[in-house]
């Protein structure tokens, strides 16, 4: 039965699980990269999006890159959160901000399974939770929560924002709420999560002064920085926007995404054409099995939200399976499967994936990896 101390002891075999898919995942990295001949901490710390956060960890805002076509890539797309505690970390330790990233990528993803196995053991038990954490980590993309990347603390921050709201913890909600704001565009979903639990509560009759406060709370971050780069770009509330498109980022409701696989069905990637589409199919078949599973309305909006926002996107699509890592609500619904079976068997699926997912990561990282 779900119970409600969901301390060290009782979430030790969900952490233990997600820290053994990791370090799977790394020693296939670390044997890949021997044979090809590249180095997995450079490929963890030092490429794609790590780099931008080390500059702004080193040198703040304000560095930017023009285009032949015109575009100008900002690094004020990217929230603070991330690096400033990249600077935190290097500060006493004298690590490099990249190596520092790992360090904060390492506890935020052990504190997003603690928060993941959390809200799956309140609502289905411990062996659910423990097997969500497991499916989590063993996501294709799983590596990325590896990576000096701000998936793993979003993710963290999201799922304790999530765990706290319907427990009536409005002030623990909100700030948490107010910290994903400060880390990915996606904030958005936490503060409107924390808002229909506010809603719910309201409903039930429950008034306090901690409630109005965590409601006020949760949006402050997001809404700080970008009104902060409104005013630095001159662009007022729209200044966030045209940092976006510059990197060519938008929200058309997956037009854009349409047309990208549409042009896969018509060439020689007509496989590759059929694989999107089946990820799609996979992803909102999962979302509705979360509504049959009857999910906690801020679970289900939050959800809702990360999936909209990651699919319909108008942006870089190779990074669309990496921003669904958060949407972490529809890993409960293999979870609860899962949990139905024999140990033996459910633990052998569970590390079949986990190879499969270390396998792919190391080709991916060693290969067009993440945008």
């Amino acid at each position: 039965m779900p119970v409600e101390d969901h301390g060290f002891r009782r979430a030790a075999p969900a952490l233990a699980a997600f820290a053994a898919v990791r370090l799977l995942g790394l020693a296939v990295l670390a044997v890949w990269g021997a044979v090809a001949g590249s180095s997995p901490h450079t490929l963890l710390s030092a490429r794609w999006d790590s780099l931008w956060y080390a500059r702004i960890a080193a040198e703040g805002y304000g560095y930017e890159i023009a285009l032949p076509n015109g575009d100008v890539h900002s690094n004020l797309a990217f929230f603070p959160l991330l690096p400033w505690l990249e600077r935190v970390v290097a500060a006493p330790t004298g690590l490099s901000y990249g190596s520092a990233g790992l360090v904060v990528s390492v506890c935020a993803g052990l504190a997003a399974a603690w928060g993941i196995f959390a809200v799956a053991d309140l609502l289905h038990g411990r062996r659910t939770g423990v097997f969500a954490v497991a499916v989590w980590a063993a996501l294709p993309v799983g590596i990325v929560q590896s990576m000096a990347y701000s998936e793993s603390l979003f993710t963290a921050l999201a799922a304790w924002s999530l765990y706290a709201a319907p427990r009536g913890r409005w002030l623990t909600a909100g700030l948490l709420a107010a910290g994903a704001g400060l880390t990915r565009p996606v904030g958005a979903a936490v503060v409107l999560a924390v808002w229909v639990a506010v809603v719910l509560a309201l409903r039930r009759g429950e008034r306090s002064w901690r409630m109005a406060a965590g409601s006020l709370l949760a949006p402050a971050g997001a809404a700080a920085y970008v009104l902060w780069v409104g005013a630095r770009t001159g662009g007022g509330l729209l200044g966030y926007l045209e940092v976006q498109a510059g990197w060519g980022n938008g929200f058309d409701g997956g037009w854009a995404f349409a047309r990208f696989v549409g042009a896969k069905l018509a060439s020689s990637a007509f496989p590759a054409g059929l694989g999107l589409i089946a990820g799609v199919v996979l992803v909102l078949w999962l979302y509705a099995a979360c509504v049959r599973q009857r999910q906690p309305a801020p679970l289900l909006v939050y959800c809702g939200v990360v999936v909209a926002l990651a699919l319909c996107a108008s942006g870089y699509f190779g990074s669309k399976p990496r921003l669904l890592l958060p949407a972490f609500p529809l890993m409960l619904v293999p979870a609860v499967a899962l949990a139905r079976w024999r140990t033996r068997r459910a633990v052998l699926v569970v590390g079949a994936a986990a190879l499969v997912s270390a396998v792919y990561g190391a080709f991916w990282l060693n290969g067009s990896g993440p945008p």
